[in-house]
């Protein structure tokens, strides 16, 4: 078959040759030489002009009879606006009916609150208080505008200098939302074709910002260096050296617990020219000797770190987020930062308790001690739990408890953890969650039990999480081992 449409196309290709050859196909007309293939030319331009002028063919609009519209109607079917609901998605959990302190009311009883990430205990302090009510007394509720229009005040200012004053960097920037600070930072920095080469055990706020990016993500084995520096390597060609290149880690894992080994990361970093985005949303307030985060622990100079951002929901007791670094790193996300330019600015009262809870936590470094006292208090108290086995870092203010033999399925693991964590909150008044996931994160680390120790708890509260643990477990122990 291909040999017979080859030689039709040889026997045109001469007769065409022929043609043109022949005394017929040259002329002179008005002195002018006329050769066959100007004449062909002539005619296929004309042709293309023929067939641009043509209107295109419409068929002829015939209206849809009543019948024929009834009938549509009831074939279709509309797209469902969210997945089907299960039984697991009807469970409500309980309702915190006060202040998310260390004690907190829920269906009118007084109960410890585990659940509650106020590591510093600050929920409630008297000088972030006063100092949210003299703000709103000056400036109102909110600012109703974004800062790149009317929504910037004095407290936003102040509270980008105090926390660049803290953190010894030369700016900050604030945003609204403590979440919507690394989901915007990320876009704003890497766009498409770039190399993002991020830990599997970010959070969802952290995968939110790299799908935003619509960069090019490689994930690494959660806290493995190896792993970080065998994708590092891969990545490290002459074509990857005209693209930007990031490693994106949290300094303190919220899915497990775990401390970001950045003096690795560092060297890594300079071995191959990436930048370094760090996420320090648990770990500012936290680590280091005086709650500066992952640098101070581990002596590290800050400016090493091209970009940090933190949540402000967690250790300052306040909402909002904000992002340190250079003059340039901060001035470029005015500009293009979404959430910084797009959304409400943070309510000045709440820049305002920041200040405040900053003052508090440079003036009383003693906090950090006892909140260190009690995290080692907790993992004395469940390190022999039946069934358990503590997966986080002895300094991680969030205790991790996960399965020791795992049913090998997600959803069973879910199920015996949710039931521990009913138990120990209808029977002993203690509130623990779970580490639940949406169907939305894609988060590859196994699920447990999750603990938010604060400074703000007692000996008595740690002694009654242990026990009841210990006890609700032993008694589910053919279930969970």
């Amino acid at each position: 078959m291909a040999s017979a449409v080859v030689n039709i196309a040889t026997a045109a290709l001469d007769w065409v040759a022929v043609a043109f050859d022949a005394p017929f196909a040259g002329a002179v007309v008005f002195g002018v030489h006329i050769n066959g293939h100007l004449v062909a030319e002539v005619l296929l331009i004309a042709v293309i002009l023929f067939q641009l002028t043509r209107k295109s063919y419409k068929p002829p609009k015939k209206p849809l009879t009543e019948k024929e519209i009834d009938d549509l109607c009831e074939e279709w079917v509309p797209e469902p606006l969210h997945p089907p609901i299960t039984k697991e998605m009807k469970v409500e959990p309980p309702t915190i009916e006060s202040a998310a302190g260390p004690h907190t009311i829920i269906e009118g009883k007084e109960v410890v609150n585990f659940a509650s990430a106020n590591y510093l205990g600050l929920i409630g302090n008297e000088n972030i208080i006063d100092s949210c009510v003299a703000s709103l007394e000056k400036y109102g509720v909110g600012s109703c505008s974004s800062r790149v229009f009317y929504g910037t005040t004095n407290d936003h200012i102040d509270c980008e200098t105090r926390i660049a004053k803290f953190m010894s960097t030369p700016d900050s920037i604030l945003y609204s939302y403590g979440i919507s600070a690394i989901f915007s930072v990320i876009p704003a920095f890497c766009k498409k074709g770039d190399i993002i080469v991020a830990d599997e055990g970010v959070h969802w706020g952290v995968q939110n910002g790299l799908h935003l990016s619509r960069s090019s993500v490689v994930y690494f084995k959660h806290n493995d260096m190896a792993s970080l520096e065998s994708t590092l390597e891969k990545l490290t060609n002459k074509q990857a050296e005209k693209v930007r290149r990031y490693i994106v880690v949290e300094a303190l894992y919220q899915n497990s617990g775990q401390i970001a080994p950045l003096n690795s990361i560092v060297r890594l970093k300079e071995k191959y020219h990436f930048r370094v985005i760090l996420e320090e949303s648990h770990s500012f307030g936290v680590l280091g000797n005086t709650g500066r985060g992952l640098t101070e622990h581990y002596g590290i100079p800050i400016e090493k770190i091209d970009i940090i951002t933190a949540g402000m929901g967690n250790a300052l007791a306040t909402d909002g987020g904000f992002c340190t670094g250079s003059a340039r790193v901060v001035d470029h996300q005015r500009l293009n930062g979404s959430g910084y330019v797009f959304s409400a600015s943070l309510p000045p009262y709440l820049a305002n308790a920041a200040i405040a809870a900053v003052n508090y936590l440079e003036d009383n470094p003693s906090v950090l001690t006892v909140l260190r006292r009690n995290i080692s208090l907790v993992w004395e108290g469940l390190s022999d739990v039946p069934g358990l086995i503590i997966a986080s870092d002895p300094l991680s203010p969030i205790v991790i408890l996960k399965l020791k033999n795992s049913t090998g399925s997600l959803k069973s693991d879910l199920e015996l953890l949710n039931k521990i964590v009913e138990r120990v909150l209808v029977e002993d008044s203690i509130l623990i969650v779970s580490t639940k996931r949406s169907v939305l994160d894609k988060c590859r680390l196994p699920v447990g039990i999750r603990l938010f120790v604060s400074a703000g708890h007692n000996e008595s509260d740690i002694k009654k999480v242990s026990e009841s643990l210990r006890r609700v477990a032993c008694e589910n122990w053919p279930d969970i081992v």
